[in-house]
């Protein structure tokens, strides 16, 4: 899918000092190496890739003006398969008073938004099929199943992966990203794309760190590197605590759309 979507050249490190930047919580693109990647030397085939990216922009501000409108801070919820993303979300609403909403994505099944349900918590399934990511127009779709006059929040749960999701503007506001205790603590460099774009991190799955070789230091090291601003929690539906820290931190970024 990604020789098909363009994701894999998209966008690239936002520390490089060539490339345009996007404001109102998107990112910078960039040139890759033309090195590294062939398809970059084909002028006809990054036309047309900055033309997809380009629509996929101008529907991302479009969203946001939509959250905007209503009041609503709108999050982008990404991590690789199984870290734990609607486990959290069928969590929060025990600790906090914000009303949010909750707009599903994954290749296959109506699972994750069914949970949701499940807990009185309003939530729409996007299924993309063979898509690796959402992009802005899948969940500008799926706004209009959502009653965005009664909520504070509306979370975007992300497709399961630490790369393609990375590389396309939502219309979210902030970026969220779980890595879990099992994954291990190398993936933060290996994917270094998606943690440079995160306004937090979440370690969840805190609980099974005796059980794993985890280093939390390491872990901040890590994104220290990458993303000097970025705040990192450690999270556990089995500690409720750890869920108030996250219930703050919201607190602190709804309405903050810059």
């Amino acid at each position: 899918m990604c020789q098909d979507c363009g994701c894999s050249i998209a966008r690239h490190d936002p520390l490089l000092k060539t490339g345009h930047s996007h404001t109102n919580g998107s990112h910078s693109r960039h040139d890759q190496n033309l090195a590294s990647n062939p398809q970059l030397n084909d002028k006809t085939t990054l036309s047309v890739i900055h033309k997809i990216l380009d629509k996929n922009d101008i529907e991302a501000q479009h969203n946001r003006d939509h959250f905007e409108a209503k009041g609503i801070t709108a999050f982008n919820l990404m991590s690789s398969p199984g870290s734990g993303k609607t486990t959290l979300l069928e969590h929060l609403h025990q600790y906090t008073d914000l009303k949010y909403a909750v707009i599903e994505g994954d290749l296959e099944t109506s699972r994750d938004a069914d949970r949701l349900k499940a807990k009185g918590i309003n939530a729409y399934q996007i299924q993309t099929g063979a898509a690796c990511h959402l992009d802005a127009f899948m969940v500008h779709s799926a706004l209009h199943h959502i009653d965005l006059d009664t909520i504070d929040i509306c979370f975007v749960e992300n497709v399961g992966n630490l790369v393609c999701p990375a590389s396309y503007d939502v219309g979210t506001h902030k970026n969220i990203v779980l890595l879990s205790v099992p994954e291990g603590d190398d993936k933060i460099e290996k994917y270094p794309v998606m943690f440079r774009r995160a306004d937090l991190v979440l370690i969840t799955k805190s609980d099974l760190m005796p059980h794993f070789d985890f280093s939390i230091e390491e872990s901040r090291k890590q994104l220290q590197k990458l993303n000097p601003n970025v705040e990192l929690i450690e999270i556990s539906v089995k500690q409720p605590e750890s869920l108030e820290k996250v219930v703050q931190w919201l607190n602190n970024n709804v309405g903050v759309t810059g």
